[in-house]
């Protein structure tokens, strides 16, 4: 276990639900209608996991992992050992090290003393997840922006420009939990702690994850000053994701500040935010262009987060990638064309 899982299913989500937008006019888009083209596993259980998200695919977490899970187990050539893999130096076959959001001490110390390098790394941030009967819905109104996907698919707290006001106030004197003596703050800026986004303007939440385009309040017919949207985690409706409000505020505060948000005064939180560490190799300087260590045999690759890719779909594409690479070396059958990948 890592201090970011909770299960000891594979392929847990540990961030959001979300794997971004579904269209095909940006990027994660066209991976994704590349990867279920090659038909990838974790794209076909994505699918089949989904859960309405307007113009994104948002999957149900448990449902994702389980599918995924039972697709491994029952896979004739796939023996799957649980247990701690501490280091590299002794893989005497070809191998792929993906390790995920969260390398191990012992492992990260291995790449370490293989490489002669140390370690990259930033800090991710996941938000809270709150039980949906603990949310007035007579202050939140169900409605994706611009009424894309169902129309209604997520929930929207809307604020005033005083309450928004207050609210940002209190996000940026609230106690964080503080980083170790020896760890410096390295924030990834496409997954900042809300209270980092507060702290750098008074505008900032209102144009961010907080801004209300696309939107209007049916009891008013207006659009919100400013809005915390609310995604819905899984299928039964029972748990919704607060939407970009990853945070390092301790749980208190969590549960102080984020009781500010209209609708959410009485919230029964099923996960508080945190943050963690991830760790992720020099891979221009180490790795060649079929993601293999530089001048080590027998081939040793490096997939996923580890590689220095940000973001589910970005991830999932580098695994497949992987493997096709791997495969084609040990076979002399080549890596199918495509746009994305390569």
């Amino acid at each position: 276990m890592t201090p970011a899982h909770r299960t000891g299913d594979l392929a847990e989500l540990v961030c959001s639900n979300s794997l971004r937008s579904s269209s095909i006019s940006n990027a994660v888009g066209v991976l994704k209608v590349e990867l279920r083209r090659l038909d990838s596993l974790l794209m076909d259980s994505a699918d089949r996991a989904a859960v309405p998200a307007g113009n994104a695919l948002a999957v149900d977490r448990e449902v994702f992992s389980r599918l995924v899970g039972e697709a491994i187990e029952r896979n004739p050539l796939i023996a799957l050992h649980r247990g701690e893999v501490s280091g590299i130096e002794d893989l005497d076959c070809p191998s792929i090290v993906a390790t995920g959001p969260l390398t191990s001490d012992s492992m990260s110390e291995s790449i370490a003393r293989l490489t002669g390098r140390e370690h990259l790394y930033f800090y991710d941030a996941i938000a809270p997840i709150v039980e949906s009967d603990s949310i007035d819905t007579d202050v939140v109104f169900a409605q994706s922006r611009y009424d894309k996907g169902e129309g209604n698919d997520y929930l929207n707290s809307p604020m005033t420009r005083e309450q928004y006001a207050a609210f940002v106030d209190e996000l940026r004197n609230a106690e964080k939990v503080p980083l170790r003596h020896f760890e410096e703050e390295k924030l990834f800026s496409g997954c900042m702690p809300v209270e980092a986004i507060a702290r750098s303007g008074d505008m900032a939440l209102a144009h961010g994850p907080m801004k209300p385009v696309g939107l209007s309040d049916p009891r008013t017919g207006e659009r919100p000053f400013a809005v915390v949207q609310l995604r819905r985690e899984n299928r039964g409706g029972t748990a919704w994701n607060l939407v970009g409000f990853q945070t390092k505020l301790t749980h208190s505060e969590q549960r102080r500040v984020f009781r500010m948000i209209p609708g959410l005064e009485k919230a029964r939180f099923l996960r508080l935010g945190s943050a963690h560490r991830n760790t992720f190799v020099d891979s221009p300087a180490l790795l060649d262009e079929r993601l293999r260590l530089r001048g080590y045999e027998p081939p040793l690759l490096f997939a996923g987060q580890i590689t220095g890719v940000e973001g589910y779909v970005e991830s999932m594409a580098s695994g497949l990638l992987a493997g096709l690479l791997l495969a084609s070396d040990l076979t002399g059958i080549p890596v199918p064309p495509s746009c994305m990948l390569m």
